[in-house]
């Protein structure tokens, strides 16, 4: 299975720890969604997360494409406790000492009232691997969040779960993984 992703774009409420919160995109950001995938495809398949700053751009394809749809809650975001709505500015005011914990290993240090990286990595590649197996040999074009991308991408990259942070993922960019007999991996 070809699986490539798209990470939203700009949302109306910005930057900062969006995770559950359901903000719509911006102008921007739907531009940046639809320069993203400009020039890429045919997808078999759309998969979104079920929150608007995906869902509304996916509905949009889907219906200009006449590609299926179909959403799963597994593929949003980390929810951040918390630390939801907030910028890494104001966490830099209040929590500085947590928020660098988080960026230096968030699989050790969960948000106040967070999910836990390892909760969030489990429902995550457990929706890959359903993708996987319900769409083999077709591409799938999933529109999702940054953290889902960075820890796709890692798991294709075989990073060490330490380096996850290291993984950037712009608003409306686009990644080509491959799901093979030898697992995840990026595509060229």
């Amino acid at each position: 299975m070809k699986l490539d992703l798209l990470r939203h774009g700009e949302t109306e409420r910005g930057g900062g720890f969006r995770g559950s919160l359901d903000d719509a995109l911006t102008d921007t950001g739907w531009a940046q969604m639809r320069a993203g995938i400009e020039g890429a495809g045919p997808w078999d398949q759309l998969v979104s997360s079920p929150l608007q700053r995906c869902a509304a751009f996916a509905r949009e394809l889907s219906e200009r494409s006449a590609l299926p749809l179909q959403f799963d809650a597994d593929l949003r975001e980390l929810h951040f406790g918390q630390w939801e709505g907030r910028s890494a500015a104001e966490l830099m005011e209040t929590h500085a000492e947590g928020l660098g914990l988080f960026w230096n290993d968030p699989y050790a240090f969960t948000p106040p009232e967070g999910e836990t990286l390892l909760d969030f990595e489990a429902r995550v590649l457990a929706a890959a691997e359903r993708l996987h197996q319900r769409y083999t040999g077709q591409r799938v074009l999933l529109v999702t969040h940054g953290g889902v991308i960075r820890l796709l991408v890692a798991r294709a990259r075989q990073l060490p779960r330490a380096q996850l942070m290291q993984v950037e993922a712009a608003h409306g960019q686009m990644f080509r993984l491959e799901f093979d007999a030898l697992g995840l991996r990026v595509r060229s």
